[in-house]
């Protein structure tokens, strides 16, 4: 059984106008976004911005009110589920915030920031805290003696893994990944990413990745959804994705990762004016008369594409 099953997810926020504010339509963030996650796997989501992932990722932990669908965790049915009941579900559910700045709290010490989940959902004496919270820290890098100092004394990179080990305290099925490292350098960057990889492994997570880099979403994620105008244009493998690429929008996603070879520059050049033709010439082949994506066709055991 898959570790999480998100079905036809909806996520609308209502447009008013008139006099009286009555409704008049509906923004569509995530319009109908359906994938399954198993358990220990890293599922990427990925898109322009704007395009819902983000939106569809808070949405699972419930930070955003789903509209429609249905998210069944570990079993259990979350968009049924109020009160007590979803708090103690969504505890196995954490999420790391893409700007490592504004999602720590300036006010608290480091301690008070990681301590927070464990007095939210565990009864742990005093001495108990301090001993999980020491560990943590130590755990991604830090060092233990650093639980009394405040946020403004870390850098980038030391912040997010703060964000790291506050998911990591209440050892948590699935984390949500928004984008952690698109605030950092290049540099940090990878070594948040290896140190997530590390991870994984020792805590035995499952990581639902959110980012517009596709270059980071090949070197993490076992599967692969593209996002467009809040709808899946294509899902698959990364293999399937990269190396065989369906839907139009794909092919300009790939198209657009900076070549690195002088040498390939100008076929890239090339490609990316062909994908432009194709996009004027065969878009009635990939998008309706509203310019909305078809549903996902299967073309493989692991390869959907949404084509008329």
């Amino acid at each position: 059984m898959s570790l999480l099953n998100v079905k036809e997810l909806k996520v609308h926020y209502p447009i008013r106008g008139g006099f009286f504010r009555r409704v008049v339509d509906q923004v569509r963030a995530v319009d109908g976004v359906s994938f399954e996650l198993e358990a220990g796997e890293t599922y990427g989501l990925v898109g322009e911005s704007g395009c819902g992932k983000t939106t569809t990722g808070r949405a699972i932990i419930g930070l955003n009110h789903a509209t429609g669908g249905e998210i069944i965790f570990n079993g259990k049915n979350l968009s049924k589920m109020r009160g007590v009941d979803r708090r103690a579900s969504v505890k196995d559910i954490q999420m790391i915030f893409q700007d490592p700045y504004s999602s720590l709290n300036v006010r608290k010490n480091v301690l008070s920031i990681i301590a927070e989940p464990l007095r939210n959902f565990e009864r742990m004496s005093p001495g108990e805290e301090l001993k999980r919270i020491q560990a943590l820290v130590d755990r991604v890098g830090l060092n233990p003696e650093s639980i009394y100092k405040y946020p403004h004394q870390f850098s980038g990179g030391q912040r997010q893994r703060i964000g790291i080990a506050r998911a990591l305290a209440l050892n948590p099925k699935l984390i949500i990944a928004d984008e952690p490292v698109s605030a950092l350098d290049v540099s940090v960057q990878a070594q948040v990413l290896n140190f997530m990889q590390e991870i994984q492994k020792d805590f035995n997570l499952t990581y639902l990745f959110i980012s517009h880099d596709l270059g980071i979403i090949k070197h993490m994620c076992d599967r692969i959804g593209i996002m467009y105008r809040g709808r899946f244009v294509e899902e698959g493998t990364a293999s399937d994705v990269y190396n065989n690429p369906q839907h139009l929008y794909t092919k300009r996603l790939i198209a657009a990762i900076p070549e690195m070879d002088p040498e390939k520059r100008f076929e890239k050049m090339h490609l990316r004016q062909s994908i432009n033709e194709a996009y004027k010439t065969d878009y009635n082949t990939y998008f309706d008369q509203n310019g909305r994506m078809f549903d996902l066709k299967s073309i493989s055991d692991t390869h959907s594409v949404a084509v008329q």
